[in-house]
């Protein structure tokens, strides 16, 4: 029995609107009071960061079951968007509750942690912060003003005209650079940009990947070895991008199925490629040596490996599990930035590209190439063995058709080129000579 009514016109509220059924009108109501009482201590955050806090800290409490994180959830979308609306009312008000950031060193402190509350990829975050360093050095040295400062759109188109007219930045260099600094004022400094439209932008044409032939695919392994080279052939083999062979787990090597299964690939989406069957021999054998290792880690009171933040409530023992375990572990332990937790994590992107590097120079192929390139030649030859485009959309996890089409224009340089005009023109020098040699004979 509850001896004070919490919230009262909150109730009410949502009684008048038949928002709610009857008996779960004080649950919301408490669930609304938390978030007000949680708020009070995270007086820096926007409102939406607050409530993506919020609902992350009911997450970590082992007791608050998953139905009640979303009728939490609920509950707080409710009192926030339909109740208070745009009020500035209590202590949930963006207005009342942010305090303005003191130095360019606190809106950065704040930024880190805008990013980790929205669960950003480890690399979004080490780009966003670089950018956002790179901005206040530029407002330093060019405006003499610091991250603190009243800024607003101004400032950022004529940062962003600056990458393309004195740095000569690429488009998707520039592109970064804008994401990195719309989420800054959006998400820390609760400024909306406009008008972005007017700065110069960097410019790119239509530009057709680099693939290899066949042959200096095999070229390029015969001066591989190892587990680098393991690594690049499950590259070309399965089409897949870097980042997608760095964070496979065991599970997802499916032996039954014939299937590489790619999880949370960009566009965070699923999907799953082809599974060579050349490599599946040496799979299970590196498979063996990882399995040692974790067991190895374990012994040593280690073995936990990097799990998703919803996936670890769910599955609490998981990360230990064998099948969670990354296909390319790191030889070394590392400590995790965020969680402070000493963890194997997945191989270095790095080394890879580091060993395509070498391979290249030895193999003498006159490319500008990188581990992407296989990738890309991935999908021209399967063009080329009459495989249907939309077949290979799907195995390389592509949103739009268009973006795969670009391998058919490769297709025609590679095989489709129109005669030149000038060896014509030799053809008929020398079939004019041979008419005449013949006629003096």
């Amino acid at each position: 029995i509850m001896r004070k009514i919490v919230l009262p016109e909150f109730q009410e509220y949502l009684r008048s609107k038949s928002l709610v059924q009857e008996k779960y009108i004080p649950f919301y109501a408490q669930w609304a009071s938390k978030f007000l009482v949680f708020s009070t201590s995270n007086k820096t955050l926007t409102r939406d960061l607050l409530v993506q806090k919020f609902i992350d800290y009911l997450k970590s409490h082992e007791r608050i079951a998953d139905w009640q994180v979303r009728q939490a959830d609920n509950a707080v979308t409710l009192y926030l968007n339909q109740f208070q609306g745009n009020k500035v009312v209590s202590i949930a008000s963006q207005d009342h509750i942010i305090k303005p950031p003191s130095s360019s060193s606190d809106v950065l402190e704040k930024m880190r942690e805008a990013i980790r509350i929205k669960h950003y990829a480890y690399d979004t975050e080490i780009v966003y912060m670089d950018w956002a360093r790179k901005f206040s050095l530029y407002l330093k040295h060019v405006k003499n003003k610091d991250l603190s400062s009243s800024l607003g759109s101004a400032d950022v188109r004529e940062y962003l005209t600056h990458l393309a007219l004195k740095r000569k930045v690429g488009s998707s260099t520039q592109n970064q650079a804008f994401n990195a600094l719309i989420f800054l004022f959006r998400h820390v400094l609760k400024v909306e940009l406009k008008d972005l439209n007017k700065s110069v932008r960097a410019k790119r044409g239509q530009k057709l990947p680099v693939v290899f032939t066949v042959d200096e695919v095999k070229l390029i392994f015969k001066h591989l070895k190892g587990l680098h080279r393991f690594a690049l052939e499950f590259i070309y083999g399965s089409g897949l991008r870097l980042k997608e062979l760095a964070r496979l787990r065991v599970k997802d090597a499916d032996f039954g199925s014939n299937l590489i299964i790619v999880r949370n690939a960009k566009g965070d989406k699923d999907r799953s490629t082809i599974f060579p069957e050349s490599i599946k021999p040496q799979l299970r054998k590196h498979l063996e040596e990882v399995k040692e290792l974790h067991k190895k880690d374990l012994k040593e009171k280690y073995g936990e490996v990097y799990m998703p933040d919803a996936l670890s409530r769910k599955y609490r023992t998981a990360a230990k599990e064998w099948h969670w375990q990354y296909v390319f572990p790191s030889a070394k332990r590392s400590l995790d930035p965020r969680s402070d937790k000493v963890r194997r994590h997945h191989i270095s992107g790095r080394s890879i590209q580091d060993a395509m590097r070498k391979a290249l120079k030895k193999s003498e192929i006159p490319k500008h190439a990188s581990v992407h390139t296989l990738r890309h030649s991935f999908a021209t030859h399967l063009l080329m063995k009459g495989v249907n485009i939309r077949v290979i959309q799907e195995l390389l996890g592509h949103k739009n058709i268009e973006t795969t089409m670009i391998y058919l224009h490769v297709i025609r340089e590679l095989s489709g080129a129109p005669e030149s005009p000038l060896d014509s023109l030799e053809q008929e020098e020398e079939e004019e000579k041979d008419e005449n040699e013949n006629e003096k004979e």
